[in-house]
């Protein structure tokens, strides 16, 4: 199932063409009442810097669905919950979006922890789920699909271009829960796999902001470079600290994290130029599906939003695969829904071509490295249709449908 370029974007008449659709949908709900979407992200709390871009996405997508007639139809009523960077304040919410409010389909959680918390509650009453989010791979689960990079699309391409840029002796620095700790060990594996080193690796939590004696370390360590999986708004205080030591010009910083909370915004050209990062989505993609979502979404937010992220890129996909699935389905019943996302679908949109791998429940992308130069993201090099191999060595819901768990895939 693929979604024209045009009617994924352009005039409302060619996207009704391509999303309205007749006929079956749950029987439990009034032919004529809204479809419910729930958002459970940030808004507040350490991690609103992801969570806002991703909620002003997903209000988009829905908006751009509603005015073309929205699906089956039917109008989408979007749902949004604050969790605050609470885990309790998830599993509430993903309670109540189950349970009292009945929504077709949850888009939300930022980090590992959060998806974990609200995966299996979900589960459980059986509400579909979608993680928009860059993770670190693993998880395996009916309910759920992925549109995030994992490390085996990132990770794998990053590494060795910085190697070769820089060279062979890294030091890792990451978030102290699952997504740094495993990632970091993805950045030792492509290290080592192509000749170099990890002279160390430190953690941090989330809350942290005091960095000195790290700095202090790497200084002694004489990297070639640092890899960095630092997370949230706490943690953007490394960069300043960082930079005030006078390292930025002397050992450089590649890192799957940095700029999708727009911290090379927040912080000046001084503090952060010449990193690079490695994303599915950069808002400078030349290509016409891009040009044209960018002028509406600035249309919509402002001439002067800052910057559209990488998840919030995530959340816009996950939306429009979801309404593809519904249209194929001809309802919003969440197995209907759930096996003709398993067909394989495929949107054309703004970061190119993506498609459910049906296995793993996760995508199929463009990836792209970028330096960061004067507050904007310059993309270097290009990657296409990355498959997320590292999961897919752990997963068949096609062969295992009952499967239910996240793995740690051995590296």
């Amino acid at each position: 199932m693929k979604v024209n370029r045009r009617a994924f974007l352009n005039g409302a008449a060619a996207t009704a063409a391509g999303l309205a659709a007749s006929g079956g949908f749950s029987a439990s709900a009034r032919a004529d009442a809204p479809i419910k979407v729930a958002s459970i992200h940030d808004l507040s709390g350490g991690l609103d810097i992801y969570g806002k871009p991703m909620v002003d996405a997903l209000t988009f997508a829905v908006e751009e669905a509603n005015a073309a007639g929205g699906l089956l139809g039917r109008k989408i009523e979007l749902l949004s919950y604050d969790p605050q960077s609470n885990m309790q304040l998830y599993t509430q919410f993903a309670t109540q979006a189950a349970l009292k409010d009945k929504v077709a389909v949850v888009h939300g959680g930022i980090t590992s922890a959060s998806r974990e918390v609200i995966r299996p509650v979900l589960d459980r009453f059986k509400t579909l789920y979608f993680y928009n989010t860059q993770y670190e791979g693993g998880v395996c689960d009916r309910d759920q699909f992925d549109t995030g990079v994992t490390p085996a699309q990132t990770v794998e391409k990053l590494v060795p271009y910085a190697m070769k840029k820089w060279g062979k002796k890294v030091y890792v620095i990451a978030a102290d829960y699952n997504y740094g700790q495993i990632t970091s060990q993805w950045v030792k594996k492509y290290v080592q796999e192509n000749g170099g080193e990890v002279v160390a690796i430190d953690f941090f939590p989330l809350d942290v902001t005091n960095f000195g004696p790290t700095i202090s370390k790497i200084q002694a360590a004489k990297p070639d470079f640092v890899s960095s999986a630092l997370v949230g708004g706490a943690h953007i205080s490394f960069y300043r600290q960082w930079a005030a030591a006078g390292m930025r010009t002397r050992i450089p910083m590649a890192s799957t994290t940095f700029a999708v909370g727009n911290e090379h915004i927040v912080l000046s050209p001084e503090e952060c130029n010449g990193m690079l990062v490695c994303y599915n989505y950069f808002q400078g993609l030349k290509n016409k599906t891009n040009e044209a979502f960018v002028a509406k979404f600035h249309k919509r937010f402002g001439a002067d939003y800052p910057n559209i992220t990488e998840l919030a890129m995530g959340t816009y996909q996950g939306f429009w695969l979801w309404a593809s699935a519904v249209k194929k389905a001809k309802s919003v019943d969440r197995m209907k829904v759930i096996e003709a996302l398993e067909t394989g679908i495929s949107i054309d949109a703004p970061s190119g071509k993506v498609t459910i791998d049906p296995p793993t429940h996760h995508c199929i992308l463009d990836v792209h490295i970028a330096e960061v130069k004067d507050k904007n993201l310059v993309v270097l090099e290009n990657f296409p249709q990355q498959k997320p191999s590292d999961t897919a060595a752990v997963c068949n819901l096609i062969k295992n449908p009952t499967d239910n768990q996240q793995y740690v895939i051995k590296i």
